[in-house]
């Protein structure tokens, strides 16, 4: 094999690889973002959770039922 190839063939792989991080970062950057979305959603929630069972209180407070 021939220097020119195998150069050739180096840049070859090089164009690949230079493609396949970029598709793989692509989309690691759209998964942080769902995760971010996520997580203020999950905090979100938590926050109601919290607003919730300071309005009506929480369940553990309320005695049991009579036949219990």
């Amino acid at each position: 094999m021939s220097l020119e190839m195998r150069i050739a063939d180096l840049e070859s792989r090089l164009a690949f690889q230079d493609d396949t991080i970029q598709a793989l970062n692509d989309v690691l950057i759209a998964q942080q973002r769902v995760v971010d979305r996520m997580q203020l959603q999950l905090a979100a929630l938590a926050r109601r959770q919290e607003e919730l069972l300071s309005q009506f209180g929480s369940v553990e407070d309320e005695a049991p039922p009579p036949h219990y």
